[in-house]
């Protein structure tokens, strides 16, 4: 399983129905597992964008379907970003320069 970001954006829409109903954080994370992705860590955040979750997802492709699927509702915009632990970063780098 790959790890990613995922910045959330509400549209206007989008605040309206959290505003409304603030469950429905909780639906989309369910409709989100649906797809095949589990939602790790959930946050919302103030600033640039509304919401950073943490997602496990079997490849790109998941994710990617999942981010339209969103997208799609027009309620929000998302910036999807791969994560790499750092353990596993380091090892990729090997013993860095000179080894």
């Amino acid at each position: 399983m790959t790890k990613f970001v995922m910045l959330s954006t509400l549209g206007p829409d989008g605040y309206s129905r959290l505003r409304d109903s603030p469950g429905r954080l909780r639906e989309v994370n369910a409709d989100v597992e649906a797809m095949g992705v589990k939602v790790l860590h959930q946050y919302a955040v103030l600033g640039q964008f509304d919401f950073i979750t943490i997602l496990d997802a079997p490849d790109e492709q998941v994710m990617a379907k999942v981010a339209t699927t969103l997208a799609a509702r027009g309620t929000l915009k998302t910036v999807t970003l791969t994560a790499i632990e750092v353990d596993d970063y380091i090892e990729t780098l090997g013993g860095g320069t000179g080894s």
